[in-house]
């Protein structure tokens, strides 16, 4: 077994931006490297598609915090007390058995035929987003849109009452973006958690007075007959509201910055809105808004592709470096629409996979052909060097995403006949 050189460093504007030829030249030297995320804290990172198929199954790589060793904990556990307990214990850090049972009790909610049933009233809420804009203009896609839609969407399908969908705060969102405790933002990040953490509360008990049958309401009754743990509950909350529509903006996001970097296949796309299925799926493979997994651990050293991982020290997967593969997907960094088969892994794999994939796929669709088909002759209203990506560890998107659309007004004559419009 090797050992792999010095950690590469995963962060910098640059990687942000683009991470993909940082990629590239990983997979070429190996499946696992060594790597250093801005917290300080050093992983092992999967990068190519059939060693990420396999990481993502691999039994003896368990997601428990527990299983963390000391090195990892003095810089991966940046939630502080009392919220790292109380709401970390969600299903993305769970194993088997609890993590089959806790899954179990918000399946039926995300099941394909129900949110598909559902499709007509996202549509609805999709349209009246829009409504208010004028034919041709300018506007930033996150702020009208895309950093409004999923949310609507999530509310309507758990069962979120519009008192607190309208009091929910977008900014708590970023609780998931990594703020050390010397991080001069770290009393805004603290606030932000304790913010969210007394919504879930008041949540909890008015849905235990609503008596609903609705998921939010049936994960209550779950705590109350000691099917879910109270922390449980709260980490479960807490992971449908921030997983359950902040990737899904961000998702909205990348797709189209690919779409206004690719204008020809945006023009086809607007034009042929049967594509949408088949775009959406190669929109995901060619840049997911779920960039990198989240922590697996060995319990003892064990082997990883030839690389010794020592018991404890994290193990991360790249699922976007997993579907820029060449071996597994031709022509990798090209954009297709007829991409076929597309087995990416945008949405995971194993029994980790998203559970609101389905979900997730019919809003892009929703949202992607409504863009297109609302906004006409969509178009950046800055260059691509100006697009502010998230400082998000684990996952890609930008937080503006300004557009001109509709048909440009005629330069005034007073311009002179080389004015630029």
């Amino acid at each position: 077994m090797s050992t792999p050189p010095d950690p590469v460093e995963l962060y910098g504007p640059e990687y942000t931006r683009d991470p993909y030829p940082m990629y590239a030249e990983l997979r070429a030297r190996g499946p696992v490297h060594r790597v250093r995320f801005p917290s300080g804290v050093c992983a092992w990172l999967v990068t190519g598609y059939e060693a990420a198929h396999q990481a993502l199954t691999d039994t003896r790589l368990g997601k428990h915090h527990s299983r963390g060793n000391a090195a990892w904990r003095a810089r991966a556990s940046i939630m502080p007390e009392p919220q790292h307990s109380q709401l970390q214990v969600h299903l993305l850090h769970q194993d088997p058995p609890r993590h089959t049972a806790l899954r179990r009790l918000i399946t039926d909610a995300f099941a394909p035929q129900r949110v598909e049933g559902l499709r007509p009233r996202f549509q609805a809420m999709a349209d009246a987003l829009l409504d208010g804009l004028p034919d041709a203009g300018e506007a930033d896609l996150v702020e009208v849109f895309a950093g409004r839609f999923p949310f609507q969407v999530l509310a309507e399908v758990i069962g979120l009452p519009r008192e607190f969908e309208d009091r929910f705060d977008r900014d708590w969102g970023k609780v998931v973006q990594p703020v050390g405790p010397a991080d001069p933002g770290r009393p805004a990040y603290e606030a932000r958690l304790r913010g969210l953490q007394q919504y879930i509360a008041d949540l909890v008990v008015h849905k235990r007075d609503e008596h609903g049958e609705d998921l939010l309401s049936r994960l209550v009754a779950a705590r109350d007959d000691g099917r879910l743990g109270q922390e449980e509950l709260d980490s479960v909350i807490f992971q449908l509201l921030v997983a359950g529509q902040e990737p899904v903006t961000n998702q909205i996001t990348t797709a189209l910055v690919t779409l206004l970097r690719h204008p020809a296949q945006l023009a086809t796309l607007a034009g042929s809105p049967e594509l949408l299925p088949r775009a959406v799926e190669e929109l995901l493979r060619h840049d997911s808004a779920f960039e990198l997994t989240t922590w697996r651990f060995f319990a003892e050293d064990a082997d990883l592709h030839g690389t010794r991982i020592p018991a404890g020290d994290s193990v991360i997967v790249s699922l976007c470096a997993a579907n820029r593969d060449a071996r597994q997907f031709p022509d990798p960094d090209a954009l297709h629409f007829d991409r076929s088969p597309n087995p990416h892994l945008a949405f995971g794999h194993g029994i980790h996979f998203c559970p609101g994939a389905t979900l997730a796929r019919i809003e892009l669709q929703i949202a992607l052909g409504t863009l297109l088909r609302r906004l006409p002759d969509l178009r950046p209203a800055v260059p691509d060097s100006g697009l502010s990506w998230i400082p998000a560890v684990l996952a890609r998107g930008v937080d503006r995403l300004p557009v001109v659309y509709g048909t440009p007004a005629a330069c005034p004559v007073a311009h002179g006949p080389d004015a630029a419009c």
